[in-house]
């Protein structure tokens, strides 16, 4: 009797395993707003924050921070991540969908570094790198970059990804959800939203990098800037990266330039009918 159990207790694990990842798909689908896009999101938004606020409160306290008080460029991102956060929440309140992103806590924070990068976290914590500025330009330039940053909270992208990993993995979904007691759990995080090592590398997907790009360019719009401005942008990112031999990091999981630049071309007719200058009425 005893070696009979044996003999299906490894089947049985798996068929048990398999009806708990198909319960946590039915439960954990979800949709990308705007796009409509059906997601897989198997963790609580709530476990995720919690991290990321953990690993963006390790990154600000070893970086050089920029005080926004003393600083014209770091009250600038400030000020442009609260316009583009304002509208983006102003939009989600009116389409009934507020409660997703009630618990976020918005952070914009320059850093002092030559990289050219800049990255979101879940739950709303963004850093720009001041390497980046003279890419940008102007505000108007730096609202596309933290319009496509905000985008990837907005939608998730971070939970989408380690909910992948995980499946891929075969970590237990209830296990996971005690994410400080599951080193496995806990590394696939740090792959997913690029802590670590790798913090502000992003590693998301071709999809969610294309997907970030059609919600920014909307979210800046909402928020007054001229979504144009996205075109010539990803053009001197496209210069910047040709005329390295080492691409910046914020291109190295991107699509090719070509192809965002046609996605944004074809996208303008949409984000132009959310645009309306700052200062015009609604």
């Amino acid at each position: 009797m005893h070696r009979l159990s044996q003999k299906f207790d490894k089947p049985m694990k798996k068929i048990a395993f398999a009806f708990t990842v198909a319960a946590a798909f039915l439960s954990g689908c979800s949709s990308v707003p705007i796009t409509g896009r059906k997601q897989l999101n198997l963790l609580p938004e709530s476990t995720m924050e919690s991290m990321a606020l953990q690993e963006y409160q390790t990154f600000l306290s070893s970086n050089k921070v920029v005080a926004q008080a003393t600083n014209k460029d770091a009250d600038m991102v400030k000020r442009v991540g609260q316009r583009i956060a304002a509208a983006v929440t102003q939009y989600m309140n009116q389409q009934g969908q507020g409660a997703s992103i009630e618990s976020y806590k918005w952070e914009f924070n320059l850093v002092d570094s030559k990289e050219v990068n800049a990255w979101c976290m879940p739950g709303g914590k963004v850093v720009v790198y001041t390497g980046l500025l003279p890419v940008t330009q102007n505000e108007t330039a730096l609202a596309c970059v933290m319009g496509h940053e905000i985008a990837h909270a907005i939608a998730r992208h971070g939970n989408e990804r380690m909910s992948q990993q995980m499946v891929a993995q075969g970590v237990q979904v209830a296990g996971a959800l005690a994410l400080g007691k599951n080193p496995t759990a806990v590394n696939i995080f740090n792959q997913a939203v690029g802590v670590g090592g790798n913090v502000g590398l992003l590693a998301f997907s071709r999809q969610n990098e294309l997907e970030a790009d059609h919600l920014g360019v909307i979210f800046m719009a909402m928020a007054g800037y001229n979504p144009q401005e996205a075109i010539p942008f990803w053009q001197r990112m496209a210069q910047l990266s040709a005329s390295s031999s080492k691409p910046p990091e914020f291109l190295s999981t991107h699509p090719s330039d070509d192809r965002r630049v046609a996605q944004l071309q074809q996208l303008m007719p949409e984000a132009l009918k959310y645009y309306k200058p700052a200062g015009t009425k609604s």
